[in-house]
Formats: C-alpha cells, structure tokens, sequence
C-alpha cells in the first residue's frame, strides 16, 4: 500500500532514544585514592552504588565515562594511558553523555539517572600532563548518578537512554 505507514509501537520522534550502545568496562575501589579494581561484572544496589566500591554518596553513587572521548583526548594529548586512570565506575560506548543531567541511562537491566557532569581533578594531571584541561569541556570528564534498580551489569550488555517520560 502505497503512502502507508507500518505502525511498530515506535515513535519516530523515539528512534535515538532506541540506539543502544555498550558497556566496555567496569571498575570499583576498595579504598579513596585507592586501586581501581577491573571487573567482567558487578552488583548494582538502588540507593546505593555499586557493591564493594567505596567513596559514594546519596547522588554521586556511580561515575561513567565514554570510550569514544576517552579515545580522543589520549589521541589529542598524544597519550595511551588505560583509562581506568580516570577512577570512573563505568566506560560506555555509543551514548553521549553531554547534557544529560536528569535523564535516565540503562545499563543491562539496572537504570542509573544521570545527576550532572564529572568535574576532573588535579590526580587526571598526574596520570597524563594536561589530561584534567583537556576532559573540561562537553563532558569529557563524564558523569555521576544515583542507581534506580539492583542488578547485575555485565561487560558487553546494551547501554541506552529511557524515554524521556519514563
């Protein structure tokens, strides 16, 4: 039928909030300033973070970075330092994480709203000279949430945003 539309249950209006992307890596802390420990998986408890990891608090309860601006600041600081150097939780890929305060990422199965932007400290100098001027624009320092759901996140498992009116 020509001109006519199939109807998926989908708001074209929604389509970039249905593009998902990647969790690419998952660390904790056991202590401040302490070692940040790789995982293939982790317990996310609502309310609270993430089990095991320190240094939390009622709002910044998980820190998430994205691969793809990780990537370019070691490309523009000429750099290749792992990027756990930056004491996140989470690195995600395919989502922007730019502006979001107030909008709610899924991770897997557990949903953390986006609190506001992850200001970089004089310990990202340490790791790389000009590293902590270089995450200061556009969010390249990523971002901070409180977690909704427990759950287990997994390395591997889709990334994306709710609707807005969910």
């Amino acid at each position: 039928m020509e001109g006519a539309q199939l109807n998926l249950g989908v708001d074209p209006r929604d389509t970039a909030e249905v593009v998902a992307g990647r969790v690419e890596a998952l660390w904790t802390k056991r202590a401040h300033r302490g070692v940040m420990d790789p995982h293939v998986e982790v317990v996310f408890v609502a309310g609270r973070g993430i089990e095991g990891n320190t240094c939390r608090s009622s709002t910044r309860q998980v820190t998430i970075i994205e691969r793809e601006k990780w990537s370019a600041m070691m490309q523009e600081l000429g750099g290749a330092i792992d990027p756990a150097a930056r004491r996140a939780n989470i690195m995600v890929s395919g989502v922007d994480l730019a502006k979001s305060r107030g909008r709610v990422l899924r991770l897997g199965g557990v949903r953390v709203r986006i609190r506001g932007e992850t200001r970089p400290c004089e310990r990202m100098d340490e790791a790389l000279p000009g590293l902590r001027a270089a995450m200061d624009a556009e969010w390249r320092g990523g971002a901070f949430g409180e977690v909704l759901d427990h759950g287990v996140v997994t390395v591997g498992d889709a990334v994306r945003w709710e609707p807005s009116d969910a």
